[in-house]
């Protein structure tokens, strides 16, 4: 007796609090994933990291033992400068003094990164000046940026899921949900081919160390805003056209966000997901005002039933209330 009591109280209250459960196991696996790509990425990266330092430790010890007259302290503060130098995107190699990064080409391409999001690494402003800009422009620009692609993005919603789907339900009689799962598939098919695929092709061909699975890499890592900057197109030292090649890097970065960005609003729309995201939100509390008018409105309501059922029992109780004769002697009159 005492255990199913138990365990009906149990049941009751994880259905009152279901949302807050849901919300419980959300935040449970997404910590199991965070910890799972950190397992992986250590399993897989951490052995290259130990080849490529004791490579470097190598040739530094082979460098100074045939280089008596430098010291190692001299080695050392050289290639600090030098490393310090390349992390502001300036290099002391002879192929790469030719690419300057601030001029108008490579500037434009280091804005559009900045009010993206992506925000490479490979050029950072050099100057003091040149941070406090940048601190004021991103506060304006990244805002700026959200409600120009909200605006794009709920323009062409209309035109390339909306109606699409709309027209597709009502002429052919299809249902709903279905028609708008296989527009989103194929909506994403497309933004991949024309997105992923066939850029990852052109960048493996005018980049002369990138391959197939680096150029998708890098187009991947750009659309989804997470910009490493492990590799940048149009940084070769012989590279042609490069200020036309960044203008054009620039536009596709752009083009590419809106894309992503049409994909996943209108993967947001479909039924399934809507139904899967209100599982973890709060549910939406009425107003306090609402209430209060909700409760005035069902107490006059009550009051008023209350009032009417009494007097429909008082009239039924005039009609009701004459007694009944069992014979006609009974009847005062006729005696």
């Amino acid at each position: 007796m005492l255990q199913s009591l138990a365990s009906n109280s149990c049941v009751r209250l994880i259905q009152t609090h279901k949302s807050t459960w849901y919300f419980v196991s959300l935040v449970v696996g997404y910590l199991l994933y965070l910890i799972f790509g950190a397992v992986v990425f250590s399993s897989v990266e951490l052995p290259y990291e130990d080849l490529l330092r004791q490579d470097l430790r190598t040739i530094k010890k082979q460098f100074l033992q045939e280089n008596d007259c430098l010291s190692e302290e001299r080695l050392e503060q050289f290639l600090r400068k030098a490393l310090e130098a390349s992390n502001y995107g300036v290099s002391i190699l002879n192929n790469a003094s030719a690419n300057w990064n601030w001029d108008f080409t490579s500037a434009l391409f280091f804005a559009s990164t900045v009010l993206s999001t992506t925000g490479y690494g490979h050029t950072a402003p050099l100057s003091d000046g040149g941070k406090a800009f940048c601190i004021i422009y991103s506060v304006i620009g990244i805002p700026f940026t959200l409600l120009f692609l909200t605006a794009v993005v709920q323009r062409i919603m209309v035109f390339s899921t909306r109606r699409p789907i709309t027209y597709i339900h009502t002429h052919w009689g299809l249902s709903k949900p279905l028609v708008a799962i296989v527009h989103a598939t194929v909506l994403a098919m497309l933004a991949v081919s024309c997105f992923f695929l066939i850029p990852a092709a052109i960048f493996s061909a005018l980049e002369e160390n990138w391959n197939f699975l680096e150029s998708f890499y890098f187009c991947f890592i750009s659309l989804s805003t997470i910009g490493l900057g492990d590799y940048v197109p149009g940084e070769a030292a012989n590279q042609k056209f490069r200020e036309l090649y960044k203008v054009g890097i620039t536009v596709y970065l752009i083009l590419g966000l809106i894309v992503m960005l049409v994909v996943l609003e209108t993967f947001c729309e479909l039924q399934q997901l809507k139904q899967l995201r209100k599982m973890f939100y709060l549910k939406k509390e009425k107003p306090v005002d609402r209430l209060a008018i909700l409760e005035h409105d069902q107490l006059s309501f009550t009051t008023v039933s209350n009032s009417g059922t009494t007097q429909s029992q008082d009239k039924s109780q005039m009609f009701v209330s004459v007694p009944t004769l069992a014979s006609p002697n009974d009847d005062p009159m006729i005696q």
